[in-house]
């Protein structure tokens, strides 16, 4: 009898330890993360380009050799979704626009959307509107697009520019956190259609590889084109990669405005032209940012529906672009505090 009794408190012994081991483990996993990018930058005019925008390097996680992607224990498992409808100012709330209706993209042999370019799909049914914003993640305007956003309750889809996505990794969390669609837009905004092959296949999936790194989660399948140009050839490289292509049904220009008034004419007078469609804005724009908020209140009053796209199938990266962007942070530090410890006015 004392032999059985010594035999189970052992045993017993024996699971806490291996317990205790298991949760030292997943703290420690959990606790390594995407360092935040606080750089103090201005915000940009509403005639700024993307490639005017300059930010200092941030670390990224590390690449591994042996597994050939980024290491599972420095990036969550999954970034969780924050469902607006349970959100006590959205339920039963007639007043915000919320989502009508969701829609799975399957994006197996990279097919083409948005009539400006592509005619091959036509899902939107009358005064059904998907909102796109591209150039992000930036300081300032894309959580101002994201608060308005989330006061309508409605999801739309992002398409974030590779380098901006890795100065500012906690802003694109957070667009991720809210739950909306994040896609991506080229490492560097370049005009493909100005590139070799090679170049062009470089820009596309350096673009993708840092949105997901940055992201450190599931992103979507889905590419817009720089300055909407299409080379045949990366369109035929894109459905070779089962990657979604976005055009537009119609654009805003808002990167040629100044003034949010004008960004809410362009958008309200050609959706009451064409009833519909995918419109293109930019989060990274300060103008786009200021107008969303009345823009969304217009689309609430005439009667306009949000249809929010998500994919069948997350995005695959490959593992030697994902090792080129880790490269391209060459100065990482040891410090992975946010600006806010590190620095502080003295009274």
């Amino acid at each position: 009898m004392r032999a059985a009794v010594i035999s189970v408190l052992g045993l017993a012994a024996l699971v806490v330890v291996s317990l205790t081991a298991i949760l030292m483990q997943r703290g420690h996993s959990s606790a390594s993360t995407v360092p935040v990018a606080n750089a103090a930058l201005s915000v940009p005019s509403s005639n700024t380009t993307p490639a005017q925008a300059t930010a200092p390097r941030v670390s990224l996680p590390a690449y591994s050799e042996s597994t050939g992607s980024i290491v599972p224990a420095l990036l969550p498992a999954s970034v969780p979704e924050t469902p607006f409808a349970d959100l006590s100012t959205c339920r039963s709330n007639s007043a915000v626009l919320g989502v009508s209706r969701m829609v799975e993209i399957d994006t197996t042999d990279g097919p083409g959307f948005g009539f400006e370019h592509f005619k091959e799909h036509d899902f939107l049914h009358d005064k059904e509107v998907v909102l796109t914003f591209d150039d992000g993640p930036w300081p300032h305007n894309t959580p101002a697009v994201l608060a308005a956003l989330a006061a309508h309750c409605i999801k739309a889809t992002f398409f974030p520019i590779g380098k901006h996505a890795i100065w500012h990794p906690e802003i694109l969390r957070q667009v991720a956190q809210d739950g909306h669609t994040i896609g991506s837009h080229t490492w560097s905004h370049a005009d493909l259609s100005k590139k070799s092959p090679e170049e062009a296949k470089r820009e596309i999936e350096m673009g993708a590889s840092a949105v997901h790194m940055a992201v450190g989660g599931k992103t979507a399948p889905f590419f817009r084109f720089p300055a909407l140009r299409h080379p045949p050839e990366m369109v035929t490289y894109l459905g070779q990669r089962n990657v979604g292509i976005f055009s537009c049904d119609m654009d805003s220009f808002d990167f040629a405005m100044r003034k949010p008034d004008q960004v809410i004419r362009s958008v309200m007078n050609k959706l009451a032209k064409h009833g519909k469609g995918i419109i293109l804005m930019h989060d990274f724009q300060r103008a786009t940012a200021e107008a969303l908020p009345e823009l969304l209140n217009q689309l609430k009053a005439n009667g306009y529906k949000i249809v929010h796209m998500v994919p069948k199938a997350p995005l695959q990266t490959l593992a030697q672009y994902d090792e080129m962007v880790q490269k391209e942070n060459k100065l990482p530090t040891v410090s992975s505090r946010p600006t806010s410890s590190v620095v502080r006015s003295i009274p």
